[in-house]
């Protein structure tokens, strides 16, 4: 199984939605995180020890997570999708950017 993870900040619509669409895919674990200490889940070391890849949705979350988890990552694939903070929780567009974007990355 590839262990899949995406962070956001507050973990109340980005990445949990990323989470929900992946959650049924085959040979994928999926899991969501937030940044922020106040995040519906924070993310904890154990979640990037967990992950081969994890992805956030922009360049201030790569900067923040490789700051704050520098020893955790080792050979986790971390890419930022670009996706800014301005969909609802399941918003159809967000889902299909999710669906065109992250595939492309997981082998």
């Amino acid at each position: 199984m590839t262990n899949i993870l995406f962070v956001c900040s507050q973990n109340k619509l980005r990445s949990p939605t990323a989470e929900a669409v992946f959650a049924n895919t085959d040979g994928w674990n999926a899991l969501s995180a937030g940044l922020n200490n106040n995040a519906e889940v924070p993310l904890g070391a154990e979640d990037i020890v967990w992950a081969n890849y994890i992805f956030v949705m922009e360049t201030r979350q790569k900067k923040k997570l490789s700051s704050q988890f520098h020893k955790e990552l080792k050979d986790q694939k971390l890419i930022c999708l670009g996706i800014p903070d301005n969909y609802q929780y399941m918003d159809p567009e967000l889902v299909q950017l999710f669906k065109e974007k992250v595939p492309k990355f997981v082998s």
